[in-house]
């Protein structure tokens, strides 16, 4: 197999796995077992399971943001775009912390923390240089500290109410609050210079 090959298909199983049985109940065995290859060829491609994980993650978000990004969405003004994309956004953090880590992981876990502290701030950056090329929007750096600000302060509000809820229709209603009560204030802050 060519390294790419092995790489997906490691990649493939582990996604699989950690769907079904969530990232702390899957070994790196199991998914060597699913892959069909060896333990030690794993590690030949990622140091980690959390490699994996980061990896499978990263994949997800860039082709999640791109397709985001590139949707066809109707003539709107700069304030009501930012909210759509902020928003979007958010419930894709939240999908990806529902389906491929698993909430009692990210609650029990001190690892998890600091593993979701690193991806929040790559996705922060992916989102910025991306929503930095949109038409329409200014490039100065005011403008992109702002947009910026934007994203830190609604990634921190998503994700302390999905910590904190109980149920999936607590975390719907908090979605609903955010959208409605605390982004539009958030945007226009970020977007009036």
């Amino acid at each position: 197999m060519e390294a790419d090959k092995i790489k997906e298909s490691i990649k493939r199983a582990a996604q699989d796995l950690f769907r079904k049985f969530g990232y702390h109940k899957t070994s790196v065995n199991e998914i060597a077992k699913r892959a069909k290859i060896a333990k030690a060829t794993i590690y030949k491609y990622f140091n980690s399971k959390e490699d994996v994980l980061h990896s499978l993650l990263m994949d997800y978000i860039k082709l999640s943001v791109d397709d985001l990004i590139h949707q066809n969405t109707p003539e709107m003004d700069e304030e009501a775009h930012l909210n759509i994309l902020i928003m979007k956004t958010c419930r894709l953090s939240y999908t990806v912390c529902n389906e491929f880590i698993g909430w009692d992981f990210i609650r029990e876990s001190t690892n998890s923390q600091d593993f979701l502290k690193n991806l929040s701030n790559e996705l922060e950056e992916m989102l910025v240089s991306v929503f930095s090329q949109l038409s329409g929007i200014r490039k100065h750096e005011t403008y992109l500290q702002r947009l910026r600000f934007l994203i830190k302060c609604s990634k921190s509000i998503v994700f302390s109410f999905a910590f904190t809820s109980v149920s999936d229709s607590d975390v719907r209603k908090n979605f609903v609050s955010f959208q409605k009560e605390i982004l539009p204030y958030l945007v226009k802050a970020a977007i009036t210079i």
